[in-house]
This record gives C-alpha cells, sequence and structure tokens, in this order.
C-alpha cells in the first residue's frame, strides 16, 4: 500500500460508520464484523474506491437510527477481507488518521458520508518516536493494579516488549472504558497525551474502585 504522507492524499469526502464502544486509532488495527446490509453496502463501495471508512462514535441527540455524531473521529484502509458463508464481511481496518466533521452530507446511499478535514491531524501521518519510552514503567504499574483490581489477566511478555506506541494504542482500543472515556484517548494530541490520559483513567477507575469498597470499622 502506498503510503499517504499529506492530508491532501485523503479523500475529502468518506463513509462513515458510527460504532459505539469501539476505538481506532492512527497507525493501529482493528478486526470488525460487518453484517447489517447498510454497511455491507458501504464495504462494496469502498472496496471499489479507496478502501478508506471513518469510525466515528455517535453523539447525544439525534434519532436511534440517526444518531448525532462525535466531531472527531478516525478514518482507516481496509486492509483485510474475508467474506463468510453466511454473507459476512471478516475486515481489518488500519487507523490512518483522524479527522474533524465538517459535514454531513444529504446522500442515496443507505449509509452515512461527511465531508471531513484531515488537517488539524496531520501528524497522525508521520511515523511515531519512541519518546514516551521515559515514563513506560510508570504505565507499567498502573496498568498492573488495574488488572488486578479486576481480575484481567494480559500476556505480560508481550506488554514488556511492545513498542510504547503499540502498547498504549491496544491499551486504548482493548480495555472496557466509556464512550466519553475512548473519545478523550482518541483526541489526545500526541501518543504522550494519550500515554498521559489512558494512565489518568487507570488511575480514576482505581480511585472509584477503592471507593466501592466497604470499609473496616
Amino acid at each position: 500500500m502506498q503510503p499517504f504522507v499529506h492530508p491532501d492524499q485523503l479523500p475529502k469526502v468518506i463513509p462513515v460508520f458510527p460504532l459505539d464502544g469501539a476505538l481506532l486509532l492512527p497507525h493501529a488495527s482493528r478486526p470488525l464484523n460487518i453484517f447489517e446490509p447498510r454497511y455491507l453496502n458501504m464495504l462494496d463501495d469502498a472496496m471499489a474506491a479507496e478502501r478508506i471508512i471513518g469510525i466515528v462514535q455517535t453523539a447525544a441527540g439525534g434519532g436511534r437510527e440517526r444518531p448525532h455524531l462525535a466531531q472527531v473521529g478516525c478514518a482507516g484502509r481496509v486492509t483485510s477481507f474475508t467474506e463468510t458463508p453466511d454473507g459476512r464481511y471478516l475486515i481489518t481496518l488500519t487507523g490512518l488518521a483522524r479527522f474533524r466533521m465538517q459535514a454531513e452530507l444529504s446522500v442515496q446511499t443507505p449509509y452515512r458520508q461527511a465531508r471531513v478535514d484531515f488537517v488539524p491531524f496531520a501528524e497522525d501521518l508521520k511515523s511515531l518516536s519512541e519518546s514516551a519510552v521515559a515514563d513506560r514503567p510508570r504505565l507499567m504499574a498502573v496498568l498492573k493494579r488495574y488488572l488486578e483490581r479486576r481480575g484481567l489477566r494480559i500476556d505480560w511478555s508481550a506488554v514488556e516488549t511492545a513498542p510504547v506506541e503499540a502498547l498504549v494504542n491496544s491499551l486504548a482500543m482493548a480495555l472496557p472504558f466509556g464512550a466519553a472515556e475512548l473519545q478523550a484517548l482518541l483526541e489526545a494530541d500526541s501518543l504522550e497525551g494519550r500515554r498521559e490520559t489512558l494512565i489518568a483513567l487507570l488511575e480514576i477507575d482505581g480511585s472509584s474502585f477503592d471507593d466501592e469498597q466497604p470499609q473496616l470499622q
């Protein structure tokens, strides 16, 4: 795949897939199981074009079938595609860059489309450095306490050897955060900012957990 290096290389209008609770981040990959007819249609059209889809959370307001959309989402490119015998599509989206919604378009397609602006997030298209390595021990310590409180397991050998970028993005996408927390992780201004937001969320969860425990007299 020819890499995108400038926002002008990305399409100005993209299909948008409202998907609450599922975060996509630049340079990270997310598998998706597509089965609704309108989104099967979206995939057919995307595969015939640039193979780019915008993942965006919903916002308060609008109707059940057409909720309002968050103002910031992330565009991904379909990097693997399989059709199952029962007609579903199993795809992998690899994050390219975040975008800011400019306007949702009035279209005839069953799926939604929007005019978007990638310029505010042009840095997403650059290779990221490992400048966050210095705070890796802090992230690991907070993560360990979070997992122990929740009784969750993780492959520590993979965690300890993963590049910081991959680790932060993987945790942000995999841990059970709410919609507001996921949006905060998405909108963080840098990898360092996302790491600090992630650490704060892990610590806040711990404080809430501790507050819920019965106090010994």
